[in-house]
């Protein structure tokens, strides 16, 4: 069903207590911005928005509808975020109505990255409920005479155990919730929940699953026309278009143009695509600047640095290693790779401007395009819907960008804007590549007594925080400026994310080396620098166990005193039978561990790989992971991402390249970007996960894919084949 612009625009009227709706993002970093914190007392996100009203709203029906600032990206959050709602108010799930990442409705979270939203959303909102719960008891119990510790809830109604029961809709009708969130109000108890923990199915799914309307894409609008931006082949170079022939052309009912930006407009849109190859014919430009750093992965040690110790411990100063051993490990420019291009829909109507998109951050994305159009923030509402895959900072918010220009140049007509195929991979951002180099000794008894790991990233983070970080925005005359790359700082990090080890070396010393210059657009891809630095430092783990004649997995235990990273260890070896596997020629078993970003989840993998030479293939026989994730509120959704991340990360590690020539990229399709396809997965996936009731949320999205490269280097230097440059294909082995 189409649903009506008044459906779609009127939304849920709602009185919210909240900050101010802009603010600027610090850096534009994973999982960072939003407003300051100013009641550090509450947990998660209350502590920006404590209070109950921003979360949470009982509607006279009984029905409640919760509001998180952060988007659904495919990791399955809005069952889960409804679940902890459901559980903690003692309401039926179905009950539920979650609203997620609207300027205009939600509390401004920040960006949706890093694995945080269970961490800050999730939290916030278990809390706020429990709140609102006690809070709606302290009512009855007002009403009755009674004290609030005599009552129980359940089912939406508060109880007194004598025949007395009140509806929350009744009492939320008498009970403010623009309240602040008390500290001292405790959730339900372990043996009290009946939906946290448990595998609800995804509310998400069904209309993924059964082709009904699900992502931003789908999104058709009464009197709505279609739009394609002109660019050149990719980013590093302009287009030369004649647009006056270009306007003639079959089924383009109009142009836009503002500055160096152009789009052509019309009801259709095939045409419109046939219009746009046509252009493409015009030719291009490259732009000054545009040039490649050089050969990888040499350019980039020659490239300009500023270079920051994070760790150097000097635990053990006498200690004499007897052994030394360095290796250097590397990984290409990576493209995000969403299945579908990315696409927003804008409509400019009453001087007020509505862009739908499946960017991150609507929040930022809100300030970036106010910029760009010369208007006023609190004109501007970005709403999330889901894209085709994101994992990162993609192409999602430049084309909200030109749907936006489109837009205003049309008021009153809803501007349905997707970028082609080409121009999703010759013009979203990269993952930046990536140069580790690590050093070690190890004692007479074949322990690690000395540690050293250096890495060399650019930025990893140009999300938009301002015109300039648009495309549009550099289209412009004259340019707004784009923001200057900054690097993440710890504990969380960018480039050097994962890079200090968590296992217990005596004398450790790790080193950021940041690139500020970028000759290619880089930008947040999933997991940022922790999958080459947890690459880098589970093979040279595998490979310092072989120096010491040590088992990898017992040489791993032996430097490890974090109780629950050797409990995931030991689950994921027990469950693949590390020690009842036997080699064989061209087969071998690969394993590596990593707690994501040193303070999120612990995931350990185990890999059964066989290269088949004659036939140019790596085949996965099974994969094996074990994770503690903190207390699980959706296993099936825990297992979703790990699941999901391994099969990304065999993709990245085997396959994956962004090639370029010097002047441009040279990959604008699927032919010359292979991903990994259904016939190469893995045969076999098993994830276990260590449940801790009570304990805090650990991010699960990002978890696997640092670990999974490891493992498969790992197996296959087991098989004799030691990968330190990825993908594996660039390697030596080829694979289809």
């Amino acid at each position: 069903m189409t649903p009506s612009r008044r459906e779609i625009l009127g939304g849920l009227l709602v009185a919210f207590t909240l900050a101010p709706a802009v603010h600027a993002q610090t850096g534009g970093g994973e999982g960072s911005g939003g407003p300051p914190t100013v009641a550090p007392d509450l947990p998660g996100t209350l502590a920006k928005f404590p209070d109950l009203d921003a979360w949470i709203r009982i509607a006279p029906d009984g029905r409640v509808t919760v509001f998180t600032g952060k988007a659904e990206l495919g990791t399955g959050i809005k069952t889960a975020i409804a679940q902890l709602a459901a559980d903690e108010l003692d309401v039926a799930f179905d009950r539920i109505d979650l609203i997620t990442a609207d300027t205009g409705l939600t509390p401004n979270e920040g960006v949706t990255a890093g694995s945080q939203t269970l961490e800050q959303s999730g939290t916030a909102v278990a809390n706020a409920a429990a709140n609102v719960r006690h809070l709606l008891a302290e009512t009855a119990a007002a009403r009755w005479g009674v004290a609030a510790t005599a009552l129980f809830t359940r089912d939406g109604a508060v109880l007194d155990g004598k025949g007395r029961s009140v509806s929350y809709a009744d009492l939320a009708a008498k009970t403010s919730l623009a309240v602040r969130a008390r500290a001292d109000v405790p959730r339900k108890r372990q043996e009290a929940r009946r939906l946290i923990g448990r595998p609800v199915p995804r509310v998400d799914l069904p209309a993924k699953l059964t082709g009904l309307p699900a992502y931003v894409h789908d999104m058709r609008l009464p009197g709505m026309v279609h739009a394609r931006v002109l660019r050149g082949p990719s980013s590093g170079t302009s287009g030369r278009f004649d647009l006056s022939t270009i306007g003639r052309l079959p089924g383009v009912e109009r142009v836009v143009r503002r500055g160096g930006f152009a789009a052509i407009v019309g009801p259709r849109e095939w045409p419109l695509e046939r219009a746009l190859h046509s252009a493409a014919r015009s030719g291009w430009t490259a732009e000054a600047g545009a040039n490649a750093p050089g050969a990888l992965p040499g350019a980039l040690l020659r490239m300009r640095r500023e270079s920051q110790t994070i760790q150097d411990s000097r635990d053990e100063p006498n200690a004499r290693p007897v052994r030394r051993l360095s290796a250097r490990y590397d990984r290409p420019y990576l493209m995000h790779g969403a299945i579908g291009p990315s696409c927003a829909v804008a409509l400019l109507e009453d001087g007020r401007l509505t862009v739908w998109t499946h960017s991150q951050g609507v929040e930022p994305l809100r300030a970036s395009i106010a910029e760009l159009l010369a208007i006023p923030a609190e004109r501007v509402r970005c709403v999330h819907r889901e894209g085709a895959g994101c994992y990162g900072h993609n192409g999602a918010d430049d084309v909200a960008g030109d749907a936006a220009l489109v837009a205003v140049a049309m008021p009153g007509v809803p501007v349905r804007l997707q970028w082609s195929r080409e121009q999703e991979h010759g013009w979203e951002p990269l993952g930046p590549a990536m140069l580790a180099q690590l050093d070690a000794g190890l004692d007479a008894s074949g322990r690690i007594v000395a540690w050293g790991h250096q890495v060399w990233s650019n930025t990893h983070s140009t999300r938009p925080t301002a015109a300039g970080d648009l495309l549009a925005g550099r289209e412009m005359v004259p340019p707004f400026p784009a923001t200057p790359p900054k690097p993440i700082p710890q504990p969380n990090g960018g480039g050097d994310r994962n890079a200090i080890p968590l296992y217990a070396f005596p004398n450790s010393r790790v080193v950021s080396h940041f690139l500020p210059d970028m000759p290619i657009r880089v930008s947040a891809l999933r997991g940022l620098g922790a999958h080459l630095n947890i690459f880098a430092l589970e093979s040279f783990m595998d490979e310092l166990a072989a120096a010491a004649g040590r088992d990898p997995v017992a040489f791993r235990l032996a430097h490890l005193d974090d109780p629950r990273a050797a409990a995931v260890i030991r689950r994921a070896a027990t469950r693949f039978n590390w020690e009842g596997f036997r080699a064989s020629p061209n087969r071998g078993r690969g394993f590596a561990f990593a707690r994501y970003k040193n303070h999120g989840a612990y995931l350990a993998v185990a890999l059964d790989v066989e290269h088949v030479p004659d036939e140019g293939r790596l085949i996965v026989h099974r994969a094996v992971a074990a994770v503690d994730s903190g207390e699980a509120v959706n296993p099936d959704g825990i297992r979703n991402q790990v699941e999901g991340g391994i099969v990304q990360s065999l993709s990245w590690s085997a396959y994956e390249a962004a090639e370029h020539d010097g002047t441009r990229r040279t990959d604008y399709d699927w032919s010359t970007y292979p991903i990994l396809r259904f016939g190469d997965a893995p045969r076999s996936v098993v994830v276990d996960i260590v449940d801790r009731p009570g304990m805090p949320f650990l991010g699960t999205g990002e978890c696997a894919q640092g670990p999974t490269a490891a493992a498969l280097a790992n197996a296959l230097g087991a098989a004799g084949r030691r990968i330190r440059s990825l993908p594996v294909a660039r390697s030596g082995a080829r694979v289809p």
